[in-house]
């Protein structure tokens, strides 16, 4: 039984993830700002924690409970994003800076909190997208969604350099279109090729198993553009 951390669960890929740990018989803490959606579910070894990764002392209550409960973790995922889809001339400055608040900031805050409860065998994924990939296909109004997700890309590299000797492994994973909320947000009426669960079920695996043969790496995980 693996021990995972999961952020972004109230809908989407998270929400499907925690489902499919659950059934593979793992323990998993699952935040979210909205926990309505999952706790309802009363999921086997599934801890539903609200919690916003940008607001520091919520941080130091997930390091308490690590420290008192679990002790360790085997895999966080850092699946939570937030997407703007306005003119660049349009967005104001606070509407940028909260994107790379929820993508960037709040997802370097939570690594900092769970990194000294990880070893060498540990595994974290960030969930990046196309989008942040240097020379791929972009599109007019996600300029702060997208060029968050491209630090996130060069975070996850500098930080599997920084750890290698003794871990975790980090990767991250550029996903494409995904048939979620937040693809209906950004382009709607577009129908994705890919399901949330079929990308869970990659994720999840991936998790489980891509620190044996990954390490630093960008993984682009689509088929379609976008």
């Amino acid at each position: 039984m693996k021990q995972v951390i999961i952020t972004g669960t109230s809908r989407g890929i998270g929400y499907e993830m925690v489902k499919l740990f659950s059934e593979a018989g793992h323990r998993v803490m699952a935040l979210s700002r909205k926990p309505e959606s999952i706790n309802v579910l009363n999921l086997k070894n599934v801890e539903v924690i609200a919690c916003d990764i940008t607001k520091e002392e919520e941080l130091q209550k997930i390091a308490d409970h690590i420290a008192k409960d679990w002790k360790h973790v085997d895999v966080l995922i850092n699946n939570a994003g937030a997407i703007l889809n306005k003119p660049f001339a349009q967005a104001t400055l606070s509407e940028f800076k909260a994107i790379y608040d929820t993508n960037v900031f709040g997802v370097a805050g939570l690594m900092q909190t769970v990194l000294p409860f990880m070893n060498s065998d540990s595994h974290v994924v960030n969930i990046s997208s196309m989008g942040g990939v240097q020379g791929s296909m972009k599109f007019s109004g996600l300029s702060a969604y997208s060029s968050s997700k491209g630090a996130l890309i060069t975070l996850t590299e500098l930080l599997a350099e920084e750890y290698k000797e003794n871990g975790p492994s980090f990767n991250v994973l550029a996903l494409g279109a995904v048939q979620t909320e937040m693809l209906e947000e950004a382009f709607p009426g577009y129908k994705a090729p890919v399901s949330a669960l079929e990308m869970a079920n990659y994720i999840v695996d991936f998790s489980l198993k891509g620190q044996k043969y990954y390490n630093g790496k960008l993984l682009q995980v689509s088929n379609s553009t976008p």
